[in-house]
């Protein structure tokens, strides 16, 4: 086997209530992550000199070395794996160790970009996923799907839920998972804003705000409506339902997102919601066709970058043969 292709869906979050910072410096989250039908594509093959290529989407402001997450994530699957040093891609840390700052020598990944970059949707973290699939079948390290969950939380808050798709409860950091019960399919737009959003700065801007009201932070809950309407398979009774408690943090940040919010409930949208840290807004809408008039509307009232129609429970990291993979 010389290569080994992955496709990984993004992620949109139902449902997003934070609890306080903890002492590691995360704050205690409760998440309804579901993954969604835009997918970026990593291809792993053997290398004599490691290196990690980007195309696509944000493609320049992705890292192509030490610093980009799927790298990352091949070097925890070899050592994970127990594998031989020279096949250990080297990350930060150890190239500051010993004072080199290139890459070992044992894997090339190229990630071809559809996920936005710091959107809210996971992109990075989707990557590091399917890093983690390609390369355990790459190496034939033969990890099981539990030994590469174990392996993703530690990478990453969302790493584990790529792996797995679907629809789940995270909690923690988001790493801890409980597969939803979920019926139906569910039609989606997804906005998507000019330049992202720090993930870090927007948990920054939560805690002010809430300093600012003298708000109570309490320990996260699921949603017990929401859970209750994913399993009827309504989206009309999911919509009114979503929600996310990073969305004010975000809008304080990035005002316009407030008027996309507003544009799309006004055509229509059964809920609307700014997806993780933002920027990107999730609106969900009763069917295709609505999704297609949603996205005219969004684009024409010059609320966002671009807009695209998903659907959702999507499969997480899935291993794709040659002919299925995009152009």
């Amino acid at each position: 086997m010389t290569a080994v292709t992955v496709r990984v869906p993004a992620k949109v979050n139902l449902q997003l209530a934070v609890g306080p910072a903890r002492p590691d410096g995360y704050h205690e989250i409760v998440t309804v992550f579901h993954a969604v039908s835009l997918y970026d594509e990593v291809t792993v093959s053997h290398s004599d000199r490691g290196r990690v290529t980007v195309t696509g989407e944000g493609a320049d402001s992705v890292p192509d070395g030490d610093g980009n997450l799927a790298m990352q994530a091949a070097s925890a699957l070899a050592r994970a794996a127990g594998l031989p040093p020279r096949r250990i891609p080297r990350v930060a840390s150890d190239a500051a160790a010993d004072g080199a700052g290139a890459v070992a020598a044992g894997v090339a990944i190229e990630i071809r970009k559809r996920i936005p970059v710091a959107a809210g949707l996971a992109g990075g973290s989707a990557d590091a996923a399917a890093a983690l699939v390609a390369c355990n079948e790459l190496w034939r390290a033969g990890l099981s799907h539990a030994e590469l969950a174990e392996v993703a939380a530690g990478i990453g808050s969302d790493v584990a839920f790529a792996l797995v798709g679907g629809t789940s409860v995270g909690q923690g950091r988001g790493e801890r998972l409980t597969p939803a019960l979920v019926a139906g399919q569910y039609h989606w737009v997804l906005a998507f804003a000019s330049g992202g959003l720090s993930t870090p700065e927007v948990y920054k801007a939560c805690d002010r705000i809430r300093a600012a009201r003298g708000f109570t932070v309490s320990p996260p809950r699921p949603s017990a409506g929401l859970m209750a309407a994913l399993r009827s398979g309504d989206p009309a009774e999911v919509g009114p339902l979503l929600g996310n408690e990073l969305q004010p943090a975000a809008i304080s940040l990035r005002p316009e997102l407030r008027r996309t919010l507003a544009v799309g409930r006004e055509y229509g949208a059964l809920g609307a919601v700014v997806s993780g840290s933002g920027p990107t807004c999730a609106f969900l809408v009763t069917d295709a066709k609505r999704a297609v008039d949603l996205i005219v509307a969004l684009t024409g009232a010059g609320v966002c970058r671009s807009a695209v129609r998903v659907v959702g429970p999507a499969q997480g990291a899935v291993v794709v043969s040659p002919s299925e993979i995009s152009g």
